[in-house]
């Protein structure tokens, strides 16, 4: 079922055209795909024939090689897949927007997914103001869609969460699959070959092995979480020692699985909910958060409170001050630390409760908040496959008191929340995390 509250015209709808045209950029996937199921039913009805379209931009802010191979794994099955329902898929390479509408010059509509960040609103909203047609934006990101669960910028999880939890029960539920009536429909449209080589990227990060881009990869990885992990989420998912987290982060962030889907998955589980805190309040709130705070990448959506009390610290004596150079080549004093940098580089991911105690160690150990800040996300978004994204912005700022409450006060940190070394072994066995990644 699509409800009528993921579906958003971008422009003045019109009439007349000779297909439907489905501009994937954010939802990476065949399945449980809402802009795609969308567009299916469009066709269908109007008795059109559909492709897709994808438009690789070597422009994407932060993004790198690591990023694009990972992202280009996906599309080729993302390829495979669409062609199974008799959809043809043609890549474009150059600005999306531009790219978009030289392939609907005969369109009678366009559809896409959405996206919250300030490029991907921009890229929808150029398209809604030049498109010869009609321009529909189809919400397959959240499982409760942001304006509909809350229309202002949410204070914490706990003023979120009763507003999303009333809405579940309506959005929680499977998306059906229709048979496209045309099929194997040939644009004549110019495709180019998608491959890293041609791009003008930074190729200073390199690849990982560990993870493998693409939504069949994706459904491995939820099906081995689901048997194999999910039991013992609750009581070890905030020790890095235990491989206990789902691994799912880097294909929820290129839109190669659904939280919807992950949601349907879980749900019956008798050791679901704290799970299914984290995949939908917790990251729904960071959605809420960058829809309506258009400075999410800076220190400005802090509470007031949280900014006051870092700047009234903010001369305060360090106990130790590392460059960039030093942080990003996990160059300190504290081998858990270190350990969680390394984790970055060499994986892409970096455990949730390690991003946590990263973050607060960054703040102590440079000169100012404005500084760590930098520091902080310009680290996430380069090393990280799930960097770039609504959850990185708010996990960061998290770190700075963001979503958070006042806590005894302190050196450096003020009334932000402290974390400690010591914290961490009281909390899991360090040393086996440490070794985990030597």
């Amino acid at each position: 079922m699509i409800h009528g509250e993921r579906i958003i015209s971008l422009n003045r709808p019109s009439k007349g055209g000779k297909y439907i045209l489905l501009w994937i950029q954010q939802a990476q996937r065949t399945r449980l795909n809402h802009a795609l199921e969308f567009a299916v039913r469009q066709a269908n009805e109007l008795r059109l024939p559909l492709f897709a379209c994808f438009v690789i931009t070597d422009g994407f802010p932060n993004a790198n090689l690591r990023h694009y191979t990972f992202m280009l794994e996906g599309l080729n099955v993302l390829e495979s897949n669409l062609k199974q329902r008799g959809i043809n898929l043609v890549f474009r390479r150059g600005s999306p927007p531009e790219e978009v509408l030289k392939l609907a010059r005969d369109a009678a509509m366009i559809v896409t997914d959405r996206g919250y960040l300030r490029i991907q609103k921009e890229w929808r909203q150029q398209l809604g103001i030049s498109a010869p047609c009609t321009v529909v934006q189809v919400e397959s990101d959240a499982v409760v869609p942001v304006e509909t669960a809350s229309c202002k910028e949410e204070f914490a999880a706990y003023t979120i969460r009763p507003k999303i939890t009333k809405q579940l029960e309506k959005f929680l539920v499977p998306l059906g699959q229709r048979d496209l009536i045309i099929k194997d429909f040939q644009p004549d449209f110019k495709n180019i070959e998608p491959d890293t080589a041609s791009l003008n990227i930074d190729r200073a990060v390199t690849p990982v092995s560990l993870f493998k881009g693409g939504e069949d990869e994706a459904a491995k990885h939820l099906k081995a979480f689901i048997n194999d992990r999910l039991d013992s989420y609750d009581e070890l998912r905030n020790d890095p020692a235990e491989d206990a987290q789902s691994g799912l982060s880097p294909y929820i962030h290129f839109g190669s699985i659904s939280t919807l889907e992950i949601a349907l998955a879980a749900k019956e589980h008798p050791k679901s909910p704290a799970f299914l805190e984290e995949l939908i309040i917790r990251r729904e709130l960071a959605l809420n958060m960058v829809n309506f705070n258009s400075e999410y990448d800076s220190l400005k959506p802090l509470h007031p409170w949280a900014a006051q009390t870092l700047n009234e610290h903010r001369n305060d004596a360090r106990p130790y001050i590392y460059t960039f150079d030093e942080l990003e080549n996990a160059q300190t004093h504290d081998p858990a630390w270190n350990t969680a940098q390394n984790e970055m580089l060499s994986t892409g991911k970096m455990h949730g409760y390690m991003r946590m105690y990263w973050g607060k160690k960054i703040m102590e150990w440079t000169k100012s908040p404005e500084e760590a800040y930098r520091t902080a996300i310009s680290l996430n978004d380069k090393y990280s496959l799930d960097g770039r994204d609504p959850n990185g912005f708010a996990g960061v700022l998290w770190c700075f008191g963001k979503h958070d409450r006042p806590w005894q006060e302190r050196a450096v940190f003020g009334k932000v929340r402290y974390m400690n070394f010591a914290g961490l072994k009281r909390k899991f066995d360090v040393e086996a995390y440490i070794n985990r990644f030597v």
